[in-house]
């Protein structure tokens, strides 16, 4: 008797499957995940106990890509602006799981907060505070307020992207020039 080959259960083809899904609908549920990941609701849950646990898990993955953006747009290399382009353009492809991620208030609630935001939030507005410095950025906003306007960019962006009201190809131009047009230091008449 032939016995059929079981699958293995990858964990990042499960969990970018499921990026990829509730970054186009929010409220999926366990069982659209796990349709879409090609494996049963039971396996899904042997792995994930519930949403919450998934949504943790999608977390990680979305810190882990946005340390690996930043990590490529080289923060310390050139003026502030051109890093904000840069790191821009780096996060770009996690630019939907983030958004996914900004919406689900869980995670920004009380004591269960991921360290992992706040060394992202501590790294990115080290470049807000050196352009401060530089005198390239204004300083009446803060580099943690300038923080989370290019997070809000970034989503926003990411949503009107998959809707397809923005192509692709501008996301990098529409949310750092946007962001950069009000944050850039002009001279005074």
């Amino acid at each position: 008797m032939v016995y059929p080959r079981l699958m293995a259960f990858d964990r990042d083809q499960v969990l970018r499957s499921a990026a990829a899904l509730l970054t186009r609908k929010s409220t999926a549920t366990m069982d659209e995940v796990a349709k879409a990941a090609g494996i049963s609701r039971a396996t899904l849950h042997r792995h994930f106990a519930g949403r919450d646990t998934l949504v943790r898990a999608l977390e990680a993955l979305g810190i882990e890509e946005c340390e690996a953006a930043v990590d490529r747009a080289r923060l310390d290399e050139g003026p502030a602006s051109e890093v904000v382009r840069r790191l821009v353009r780096e996060i770009q492809p996690a630019a939907g799981l983030l958004a996914f991620l900004y919406g689900e208030s869980q995670l920004w609630e009380g004591e269960r907060q991921n360290d992992g935001w706040l060394r992202l939030d501590t790294r990115i507005g080290a470049v807000f505070q050196r352009g401060q410095q530089a005198g390239e950025f204004r300083i009446d906003l803060t580099p943690v307020w300038l923080t989370e306007a290019l997070y809000g960019l970034i989503a926003s962006c990411a949503w009107a992207t998959l809707d397809g009201r923005v192509a692709a190809r501008d996301f990098p131009t529409m949310v750092a020039e946007l962001l950069l047009g009000g944050a850039l230091r002009r001279e005074e008449s």
